[in-house]
C-alpha cells in the first residue's frame, strides 16, 4: 500500500518500510546515545565545579600542609561510591585516594568479590592529607562534610560503602561505634534521596588489627550479595 502525500516526492511506501526490520528504522539508539553524553558532560562539569570548590576552601588547616588535593579515583558512572577517611603520604604525593598500603589491601579486599578497584568510585572524607597521617578531627570532618554530600549527590550511586570511623562520623554521626554499626544496611537520606548504607573497617585499621579481617571479610560478602540483589552492572 503507497500512500500519495501533495509532494510527489515524498511519496513513502510503507510496503518497502516492512521489508525492513522496524528497529533499524526508528531506531532511538542516537537518541539515548545523546540523552547519555548529555549526562556525562553534566557530571563532569558538576565534578570539576566541585573539585575547584574544595580546591579553593578558606582557612583550612589541611589545605595548608598538603601538596596537593586528592579527589577521586574510578568510575565516576559507578553504582558503588567508596568513602574513605583522608589521604596519606602516598595519596599526597601521587593524588589519588587510596594508593599506598592500604589501597593495595583495599584492591585485594574488591578482588575477593569480583569486583575491580576500576569498577567502582572512590573518594575520602577529606581531600587534603591531615599532618603526619592523624586522624581528621570533628572540625575538619564538619568542614568538609557539605563536600561530601554534594559529592555523593552527583555520582548518585545505589551502594554506599563507609570506610572506617570517619566516613562513618561525617554520614551517620559521632555517637556510635564503628564496631557496633558495622556489618548493616543503613539508609542515608542526602538531599531528599535515599542512599543504601554498609559502615566497614578502613583497610589501614585492618593492617593494624589483621585479626579484624574476617569481620571485614563478612561485610565484604554482604556487600556482593546486595550487589547481584540488586543486579547491579559494574561492567558499565
Amino acid at each position: 500500500m503507497t500512500i500519495n502525500h501533495k509532494d510527489q516526492n515524498d511519496i513513502i511506501d510503507f510496503e518497502l518500510i516492512k521489508s525492513f526490520e522496524i528497529e533499524e528504522i526508528f531506531n532511538n539508539r542516537p537518541i539515548n546515545r545523546l540523552k547519555n553524553d548529555l549526562k556525562v558532560e553534566n557530571k563532569t562539569n558538576k565534578l570539576n565545579n566541585l573539585k575547584r570548590e574544595i580546591e579553593n576552601i578558606e582557612n583550612c588547616k589541611l589545605k595548608i600542609n598538603a601538596s596537593q588535593i586528592v579527589f577521586n579515583d574510578g568510575n565516576y558512572n559507578s553504582q558503588v561510591m567508596l568513602i574513605g577517611e583522608g589521604p596519606g603520604q602516598k595519596e599526597d604525593e601521587i593524588g589519588k585516594p587510596f594508593v599506598g598500603d592500604a589501597g593495595i589491601l583495599l584492591n585485594k579486599m574488591l578482588n575477593a568479590i569480583n569486583i575491580k578497584r576500576e569498577e567502582v568510585y572512590i573518594t575520602n572524607v577529606v581531600n587534603f592529607r591531615p599532618p603526619n597521617n592523624r586522624k581528621p578531627d570533628t572540625d575538619e570532618i564538619n568542614k568538609y562534610s557539605n563536600f561530601l554530600r554534594e559529592h555523593i549527590s552527583i555520582i548518585k550511586p545505589k551502594i554506599l560503602i563507609l570506610m572506617g570511623s570517619t566516613a562513618m562520623e561525617s554520614l551517620i554521626g559521632k555517637n556510635v561505634k564503628i564496631s557496633k554499626e558495622r556489618g548493616k544496611w543503613k539508609e542515608v537520606i542526602i538531599k531528599q534521596k535515599t542512599y543504601l548504607t554498609m559502615i566497614t573497617f578502613h583497610p589501614a585499621y585492618l593492617l593494624r588489627q589483621p585479626d579484624q579481617k574476617k569481620y571485614s571479610w563478612s561485610d565484604l560478602k554482604e556487600i556482593r550479595k546486595k550487589i547481584d540483589a540488586l543486579n547491579i552492572n559494574l561492567d558499565s
